[in-house]
């Protein structure tokens, strides 16, 4: 498996198989790979004829007092998980070379970004999208693949692109779950054992709401916030729920899709899931109309 840490070198080793008109996918990852990665990477080979993968932790998504410095990273790991799972080639970029620090340029999406992830943490999607969009252009994809887990960024990375007649495929992936219901995330190895179990209330919230679903989206939004804040070693920051499209909350009766999305500290550790309720169909209604 091929390991780049420049543009230039990859995009040379990539120009043949864009030449021979080959189909190229890109994983990106912030590493620490886990099961929910590597399901990413299997339908990326499955779909494609050639895979890169991804692996940098972003700086410019993390504010000041976030958990940048601790954000687990394991590179030779990730390069044995991306090779075994059939990926050719790994592009990890140092900091330095990737954000230098006189870059002038940011890529901000307006809307979907105000509220859920964009309330709490203002910087984090220029942030995302800025890096995004430079790997987007750096290995040139025909597709690229992202989880649902991040459900808000898989819906504004979608906006960038079409916004920016960015020749790409966004592919989203459905969430991958550990036995216990708890999203795979590489934040859960920070979790203690203790914490872990509290841990689980959030998509346990979420599979209740999905399952007691009965389109009143204002009973499943006070379901949602009752049980999360009841729940120990839970300190609730958001539970919302919003039309899938745009992410505008909604409010009572909803005839078509919708979305669970919370997000919690447990202890130190800040997770998010989310989960879709109903049926496929339009007809929503949403908060304040």
């Amino acid at each position: 498996m091929h390991v780049w840490h420049d543009v230039a070198a990859m995009r040379r080793d990539l120009w043949p198989h864009r030449r021979a008109g080959r189909a190229v996918g890109l994983v990106p990852t912030m590493g620490a790979l886990h099961a929910g990665h590597l399901s990413l990477a299997a339908r990326a080979v499955e779909e494609c004829d050639i895979v890169v993968a991804s692996v940098f932790v972003n700086p410019l998504q993390f504010a000041p007092g976030e958990d940048l410095a601790s954000y687990p990273r394991d590179p030779e790991g990730d390069a044995g998980l991306l090779e075994s799972a059939g990926v050719a080639g790994m592009f990890a970029p140092s900091p330095e070379r990737f954000t230098p620090p006189g870059r002038r340029t940011t890529v901000h999406v307006g809307g979907l970004t105000a509220g859920l992830e964009g309330a709490s943490r203002p910087t984090h999607f220029d942030g995302v999208t800025t890096i995004v969009s430079k790997l987007l252009h750096a290995a040139w994809p025909d597709r690229a693949y992202f989880g649902e887990k991040d459900y808000q960024q898989l819906v504004v990375v979608r906006a960038m692109v079409r916004d920016l007649d960015m020749p790409v495929e966004i592919v989203g992936c459905p969430v991958v779950r550990e036995p216990d219901g708890l999203a795979w995330s590489s934040r859960n190895v920070l979790l203690s054992e203790g914490q872990r179990v509290h841990a689980v209330a959030l998509s346990a919230a979420l599979r209740a709401a999905a399952e007691s679903w009965a389109g009143d989206a204002d009973a499943a939004r006070r379901s949602l916030r009752s049980t999360l804040a009841a729940a120990p070693g839970i300190r609730l920051d958001y539970a919302e729920v919003v039309d899938p499209d745009t992410l505008e909350p909604l409010a009572g009766t909803v005839e078509g899709p919708a979305r669970a999305l919370v997000a919690a500290w447990v202890g130190t550790t800040r997770l998010i899931d989310n989960m879709p309720l109903g049926p496929g169909g339009a007809g929503r209604r949403r908060a304040g109309r």
